[in-house]
C-alpha cells in the first residue's frame, strides 16, 4: 500500500511538472504574429488539460489506497476461514459422541462422558462466537437457498411446506460469509 501512494504521489509530482512544462513551451512556442491572446489561450488549454490529468491520477491513487485498506480489513476479517472450516468437524464428531446411548455401561460413567462432552461443546461455541463464528442449525425453519443445502425433501404432516425438516449437518457462518451451508432434509406438500 505504501508503494501504491508513492507510484500515485510520484505520478502527481510528474503531472504538476508536465503542467508548468506545457505553459513554459507555449510561451516559447508562440508565434508573434498570432498575438499574445491565442498564445494565453493556448497555454490555458493545455494548462487544464495537464490539470485535469493530475485531478484524473489523485482521484485514482485515492482509489487505490481505499481499495488496498478494503483488502486488509478482509483479510483481517476472514483470516480465520480455512481453520474455522477444519475445526467445523471437530465440533461435528463432538455432538455426534453426545448423541451416542450406550447400553451395558455404569450410568454415572456415561452421564460424566456426557457432562465433559457438553462442557467442551460450550468452550467450543464461546470460542466461536468470541471470533463471530456463528453455527447455524435452522431445524423448523424455512428453507433458506443462501445458507441451506436440500439433501432431500420428504412428506411430513407436522411441518409447513418448504421448511427444514431435519438437519443433517449444520451449517457455519463468519461474519456473515457462508462458510459451510446446513445439510438438510426439506418438507414437500403431500
Amino acid at each position: 500500500m505504501t508503494q501504491n501512494k508513492e507510484d500515485a504521489s510520484n505520478e502527481v509530482e510528474a503531472q504538476a511538472k508536465m503542467v508548468n512544462d506545457a505553459v513554459k513551451a507555449a510561451e516559447e512556442t508562440a508565434d508573434v504574429t498570432e498575438g499574445p491572446d491565442s498564445a494565453l489561450e493556448q497555454a490555458q488549454a493545455e494548462a487544464a488539460d495537464a490539470k485535469d490529468k493530475m485531478l484524473r491520477a489523485v482521484a485514482e491513487s485515492e482509489n487505490i489506497r481505499r481499495r488496498a485498506e478494503t483488502d486488509v480489513a478482509n483479510a483481517h476479517k476472514f483470516a480465520i476461514e480455512k481453520f474455522a472450516s477444519e475445526v467445523l468437524a471437530v465440533r461435528d464428531s463432538l455432538e455426534l459422541a453426545r448423541a451416542v446411548e450406550i447400553q451395558d455401561v455404569d450410568n454415572a460413567v456415561l452421564s460424566k462422558m456426557h457432562e465433559g462432552i457438553d462442557l467442551t461443546l460450550k468452550q467450543l461455541d464461546s470460542t466461536f462466537e468470541k471470533f463471530n463464528l456463528m453455527v447455524i442449525d435452522p431445524t423448523g425453519e424455512k428453507f433458506n437457498p443462501e445458507h441451506h443445502q436440500a439433501m432431500s425433501m420428504v412428506e411430513s404432516d407436522d411441518h409447513e411446506p418448504n421448511h427444514v425438516v431435519t438437519v443433517v449437518q449444520k451449517g457455519c457462518l463468519l461474519h456473515d460469509r457462508l462458510i459451510r451451508p446446513a445439510m438438510v432434509m426439506v418438507s414437500k406438500p403431500k
